[in-house]
């Protein structure tokens, strides 16, 4: 009933316009398909993915007839298979991207074999709360160029009712921005994820973006707060962050975020600090406390070496998921668990360059994320939020 019986490989569009690798896994009574999405601000420590048509030729040969006749609901044996196969510690050898999409496919399938919605499958009886939507309101960095140097500036309806009002009230905090810059003249095109991407400088979006909140908060009469998505590995240049309009040193930099918290109550910052300042993150951790979370995604890549690294220094008190950085959704759910049980939040995330897959909607349900990180419109995120809806409904 749940032994895979065929496995269909082929090469998609990403919302980039690049090709990336969807999977789809059959068995007796059941169907998974996923696909792999990409990211354009990278950690080093990511697992690496192949050129998409090169790793699905290899793998049609070297991979998918040794999965053939393995049982989808047995997820652990099927991903340390493709460990096993591939023989490398970061996927490059079957390629990440094919990798997460078969992990994921595979737990689609037994899922569907079983008559089960996939966070239910995963979760139990437990799942029993969706994650808040994060949403990207105004970008720059590596998703908009000429825009702000921060990356992301984010909002949660942290006083929703639960996921469905959030994801209206993200989308209503999106429409007012737009008319304020609209205002000013200043309204452009949208970055990667559907935010807006004006000229203006990061101290400008924080004034325009506070603004929007506090029009929807009072039209709502709900508590949203502000985050950010530094993606500071971007900015350093081995001794400054460099943002356009100013260059800072890494006490300078401590200095600035831990301000930026207070000024503006953020209730979430991301990649404050370069991938390998476990300090600076550890300092900026012990200032803000439990005020804001601190969260590592290049810092920490999904990766539980790395997080473990975060937990012996203090480094954090919250960690993105990636699936597609680590390559599977074992390693994916133990990363999870190591932040449960060491008192660290974790937020699901879409990446940059996504396609309709929803999945992460039923994971960070089932695995009982804070957040699930994933832009405000758009067909790809909307994909994922409606999808949260759904699950937010059902349960």
């Amino acid at each position: 009933m749940t032994t895979i019986e065929e496995i269909t490989l082929r090469t998609i569009l990403d919302s980039r316009g690049n090709e990336t690798v969807e999977a789809d896994i059959y068995t007796s009574r059941g169907f998974g398909r996923a696909a792999a999405p990409g990211g354009a601000s990278t950690g080093t420590y990511e697992a690496k993915v192949r050129p998409p048509r090169e790793a699905i030729e290899n793998a049609r040969e070297h991979l998918i007839p040794s999965l053939i006749g393995e049982d989808a609901c047995d997820q652990i044996t099927f991903d340390a298979l493709l460990r096993e196969i591939d023989g490398t510690p970061d996927f490059r050898s079957i390629g990440a991207n094919v990798a997460v999409a078969l992990s994921l496919a595979c737990a689609k399938a037994a899922a569907s074999s079983l008559d089960l919605e996939l966070f239910r499958y995963l979760g139990g009886a437990f799942a029993s709360e969706t994650p808040l939507p994060l949403g990207n309101i105004i970008g720059g960095g590596a998703h908009a160029p000429n825009a702000t140097s921060i990356q992301e500036f984010l909002v949660v309806a942290t006083g929703a009712s639960g996921a469905t009002e959030a994801v209206f009230v993200n989308a209503a905090v999106h429409k007012t921005v737009k008319k304020i810059l609209q205002a000013q003249g200043k309204l452009t095109g949208k970055g990667d994820e559907g935010a807006w991407a004006p000229a203006i400088t990061d101290a400008e979006a924080f004034e325009v973006l506070g603004e929007a909140i506090g029009i929807v908060s009072d039209e709502t009469n709900l508590e949203i707060r502000m985050g950010i998505d530094m993606a500071a590995s971007e900015l350093w240049d081995g001794e400054h962050y460099r943002y356009r309009d100013a260059v800072r040193n890494r006490d300078d930099q401590i200095t600035y975020v831990a301000d930026l918290v207070d000024r503006y109550n953020l209730v979430y910052v991301e990649d404050p600090f370069f991938e390998e300042d476990f300090e600076a993150f550890a300092d900026l951790t012990a200032s803000v406390q439990d005020r804001c979370l601190v969260c590592g995604d290049d810092l920490f890549v999904t990766n539980v070496e790395r997080i473990i690294q975060g937990i012996e220094t203090g480094a954090a008190n919250c960690v993105l998921i990636k699936p597609n950085q680590i390559g599977t959704l074992t390693d994916t759910f133990e990363a999870i668990r190591l932040a449960d049980e060491n008192g660290l939040e974790t937020v699901m995330s879409h990446r940059s360059g996504e396609t309709t897959d929803a999945t992460i909607a039923h994971l960070g349900t089932a695995f009982g994320c804070i957040f699930l990180k994933t832009g405000v419109v758009g067909g790809e995120r909307i994909a994922k939020l409606n999808e949260l809806i759904r699950i937010e409904e059902l349960i």
